[in-house]
């Protein structure tokens, strides 16, 4: 994939050292970093092993770090036991018992502060109520829950009796649902009758009832929790209410010891066939990551009030919610809503009042919120904070410093976090007491990453600002074990080039003259214009970084001369123009991409609309775009849409 040296103006040239008074309470300073660098590079196995020893506790110590027999299906660790949960709780036990481990919110306000201690009881109640159900080590749990504390603990339980489990966003429909019941063939379901979210609530029971209508013959128990107090029906001899269930059950539950490559969870992440595909992550390994993760990228100190606004429903939710902070034994808050209840202050209101230091959140929130203007976060004391953090999707560089300036106040520095559901953990960040970070990138690969970009035949571009596939050419701890039920698609879809030597990430990437990593967007969103290879993220930047724009999506459409033209999704700052037209704007805003990148890059099309079509999650569903920039009729089930009635807009019907 021979890419284009395409250079982009977006302060690039600008970098934001940390602060001194950061540099100063940081744990890693400069020269620990590059310690960690050379002894990763000097011997990645023994690097990670180390590691392991020191921040895993084992229940039986492992003698062998890396099993390569069956590569790409690597084990780490494999004749090590532990058990994740006790490495979560009980070993917190003894000098964080009373300390907090969660500051739940719900999005009525209802607020409940859930010590080390409690939180280890009530793991252990459920994880006795699950084997009372007949769970047992291996069987698979399926986790469909509101954004609440029970989310967690149904998380933890299952890893402490050593079941499987797979959690499914609350936005998802019965269809999705369905779906990954089956295809995990999950035993029990655990669920509430409805969630807070947005202002209504979210009927989780009925839709898990729909899904279970037809098929989803595995399912002997679904377990219901109390949230709503929604009348909900109880099917005979297969529902149990949540507080029925733990009734009289044990405080204590003997952790399951597992082998270190058991599996620990699955969850399912989109494919570019449509089905999703259930990425499977061990138990030690994924552990290990979490934990370096939490220390070297958000700095986590005892002092620190953690919020990770990700559901646990999503990648970051499993890592940075419910097993990274607590290995770690961090106090973290969880808000169950959205951040537009009762209005868009409501982040920072809950940022001001729990004293949150560290707040990690995604770029589509960023913008949205930066779209209301400054006065509401201005109008919170949001002193605390001392380290912000962006994962999901690249950040456009004007997001990143209205982040910077108006949330951070000009002294937080912001880790820019790039991974993905299939590699655990980061793998691409800012070290905040150390990097000079840059508005826009990822900046390096953390110690024992091995990533680079390579061109078509797999070998390394060195030259500055010109891109290819981004790839990780040694095996990782928290790597993707395979793909449940299907080790060839596993093979298929991430060691498809180059041997099978390298993993592919999906994305294209390019590293500038610093070395630093830009992310340009997944191989399919990167666009083919008259030869030109276009990210189509650098566009959206682009087009971001002008005045009048709050957000944007690009993709490719067919064209018979330039094989593809660009086309824009725009939402303004301002109101939308009258029937979707304003050909002036338009005007200004291709010329202003062509200034930013280059006239290659100008947008053929720009669609003028209220909202891109957003998953209830947040995430812009791109394939939705293509087809409507295509001309293709909407076959896709758009029922997890935040708002369904935009369609109309993005066809330029209203």
């Amino acid at each position: 994939m021979a890419q284009e040296n395409i250079e982009s103006n977006l302060h690039e040239d600008r970098r934001f050292p940390p602060s001194e008074a950061f540099v100063k309470s940081a744990a890693l300073h400069a020269d620990d970093l590059e310690a960690l660098y050379a002894k990763a590079k000097k011997d990645h196995e023994g690097f990670w092993a180390d590691l392991a020893r020191d921040l895993i506790d084992w229940k039986q110590p492992f003698t062998t770090t890396l099993d390569s027999s069956n590569a790409p299906h690597y084990r780490w660790f494999p004749d090590g036991k532990l058990n994740v949960s006790y490495n979560c709780l009980d070993r917190q036990l003894e000098k964080n018992a009373d300390k907090t481990a969660i500051i739940f919110e719900g999005e009525k306000g209802d607020v409940d502060h859930v010590s080390y201690r409690d939180l280890h009881k009530k793991v252990c109640v459920f994880a006795n109520a699950l084997k009372a159900q007949g769970v047992n080590k291996g069987d698979r749990v399926i986790i469909y829950m509101p954004m609440i504390t029970e989310a967690v603990i149904a998380m933890q339980a299952c890893a402490r009796i050593g079941a499987i489990h797979s959690v499914v966003f609350g936005g998802f429909s019965a269809s999705s649902l369905k779906d990954r019941i089956e295809d995990t063939g999950a035993k029990v379901v655990v669920t509430a009758d409805g969630g807070h979210r947005g202002g209504k609530i979210v009927p989780l029971k009925q839709t898990t009832d729909q899904a279970l209508e037809n098929g989803c013959d595995s399912v002997e128990t679904v377990i219901v929790y109390q949230r709503c107090n929604q009348g909900v029906e109880m099917k005979d001899g297969r529902d149990i209410w949540w507080h029925d269930a733990t009734q009289g059950q044990s405080e204590d539950c003997e952790p399951e010891w597992m082998d270190a490559a058991d599996p620990l969870f699955l969850l399912y992440t989109s494919g570019s066939t449509g089905k999703p595909k259930g990425i499977q992550h061990g138990c030690a390994g994924y552990l290990l990551n979490a934990i370096t993760t939490m220390r070297w990228v958000f700095d986590i100190q005892d002092s620190d009030v953690f919020w990770c606004t990700a559901d646990v429903g999503w990648i970051t939710g499993h890592t940075y919610v419910a097993y990274g902070p607590l290995a770690t034994g961090a106090t973290q808050v969880i808000y169950e809503g959205v951040p537009t209840v009762p209005d868009a202050g409501r982040f920072w209101d809950v940022c001001a009042r729990h004293g949150v230091t560290i707040f990690y959140t995604a770029p589509t929130a960023i913008r949205a919120l930066m779209k209301v203007g400054d006065e509401l976060p201005n109008s919170y004391d949001l002193s605390k904070l001392r380290l912000l953090g962006t994962v999901g999707e690249p950040i456009n560089p004007e997001a990143w410093m209205w982040y910077f300036n108006v949330i951070g106040q000009g002294r937080c520095p912001i880790v820019d976090t790039w991974w993905q559901t299939e590699t655990g953990a980061h793998m691409i960040a800012p070290v905040p007491g150390v990097t000079h970070a840059k508005p826009g990138s990822c900046t390096r690969a953390l110690p024992g990453i091995d990533a680079a970009i390579v061109n078509d035949d797999g070998e390394e571009i060195t030259k500055a600002n010109q891109g290819g596939y981004l790839v990780i050419r040694k095996p990782w701890p928290s790597m993707i074990q395979t793909i449940w039920g299907d080790d060839q698609r596993y093979k298929d879809t991430y060691w498809p080039y180059f041997g099978g030597k390298y993993y592919l990430a999906g994305d294209s990437a390019r590293r500038d003259e610093d070395g630093f990593f830009w992310i340009m967007g997944r191989i399919d969103d990167v666009l083919n214009v008259s030869g030109h290879r276009l990210g189509t993220m650098e566009i959206e930047s682009a087009l971001v970084a002008h005045e009048l724009v709050a957000e944007a999506a690009v993709v490719g459409r067919p064209h018979d001369v330039k094989g593809e033209a660009v086309f824009a999704y725009v939402v303004l700052k301002g109101t939308r123009p009258e029937g979707g037209v304003d050909e002036k704007l338009t005007q200004e805003l291709r010329n202003w991409v062509g200034e930013q990148i280059g006239p290659i890059a100008k947008p053929d099309d720009i669609r003028y609309s209220d909202n891109l079509p957003k998953t209830r999650s947040g995430k812009i569903m791109r394939r939705l775009l293509r087809a409507i920039a295509k001309g293709e009729e909407i076959t896709q089930d758009t029922s997890t849409l935040e708002n369904e009635s935009i369609l109309l807009q993005l066809q330029g019907k209203a």
